[in-house]
């Protein structure tokens, strides 16, 4: 384990509470593990901006299955990038509408092309990415 250091932060007595009320909310023992999730997230969102860093990702897709060719198109496009795909479920949310999740591995930088590709392509109604880090750096 590493050595930790104590250090102070000065904070407005209104952003103190919110921050207090937030945290409890929440579910932390302490500020500081607060803080240092706050930090670790932080330090995480600037790893993505390095197009080569390794990430995985969690993409979700809602769409219209009877949507004309749309299931053959998001198929053909994750058969391009089948390295980079770990792995993708299909949930019926109703009749006609459809959740696909695709769980994603390489490149900040491929990644988020693939993410781009699919949201974009016509008829799918909303995509969003979620990026995360693989962890291998964080204590």
């Amino acid at each position: 384990m590493s050595k930790i250091t104590r250090f102070g932060v000065s904070l407005e007595d209104d952003l103190l509470k919110k921050f207090d009320s937030l945290i409890e909310k929440i579910g932390y023992s302490s500020r500081s593990e607060a803080i240092r999730d706050l930090i670790r997230n932080r330090l995480v969102e600037k790893e993505w901006e390095e197009e080569s860093t390794i990430i995985v990702g969690i993409l979700g897709l809602t769409f219209d299955h009877e949507a004309r060719e749309l299931t053959e198109k998001l198929t053909k496009i994750q058969h391009q990038y089948i390295d980079a795909i770990v792995s993708s479920t299909h949930l019926h949310l109703d009749h006609h509408n459809c959740l696909e999740v695709i769980l994603l591995k390489g490149e900040s930088g491929l990644i988020k092309k693939i993410a781009d590709e699919l949201i974009s392509t016509r008829s799918v109604k909303h995509g969003n990415l979620l990026m995360m880090t693989t962890g291998s750096h964080l204590t």
